[in-house]
């Protein structure tokens, strides 16, 4: 049994308002444009309930038949400012990772900044890191092509 411990943050500037960058977090359908699982995998669906101590959940299959779930609750919501939220990473019935995740939001004239940052406890090699990081900058790229 092993447990490593890491933070990671990584600032993004879209040209989009921060209504619309709010929006694209806090609506399912405007999120379940771009917080998916990889092209490759099969959905599984994915729920939303964006309100303090609400919750969130999305889960995917993955080629090799491992089903990766997400299970989200949100901690603190400050519209326009931040989200504050607590989640758990499951492969099939293995818990692999437990993080703490902030996303800020700042308007600079006609473009918002947001900050992710993330501090998580990775087990047993299951889950790793650069592996989470990796993911949130897909994840982001992907929130990008879909305020265009």
């Amino acid at each position: 049994m092993s447990i490593k411990h890491a933070s990671f943050t990584i600032e993004r500037t879209y040209a989009a308002s921060i209504d619309k960058v709010w929006q694209a977090w806090a609506d399912q359908a405007s999120k379940a444009k771009w917080f998916v699982s990889p092209d490759a995998w099969e959905s599984n669906g994915h729920t939303l309930d964006f309100r303090e101590n609400g919750t969130e959940s999305v889960a995917g299959t993955a080629p090799d038949g491992t089903v990766h779930t997400y299970n989200a609750l949100y901690q603190d919501i400050q519209p326009n400012q931040r989200i504050v939220s607590t989640y758990t990473m499951h492969a099939n019935d293995k818990r692999t990772s437990v993080s703490l995740a902030t996303v800020e939001f700042d308007q600079q004239d006609d473009k918002t900044t947001i900050t992710v940052t993330e501090h998580g406890a990775f087990f047993d090699g299951l889950d790793r890191p650069e592996w989470r990081e990796q993911g949130t900058n897909a994840l982001l790229d992907a929130l990008g092509k879909s305020l265009t």
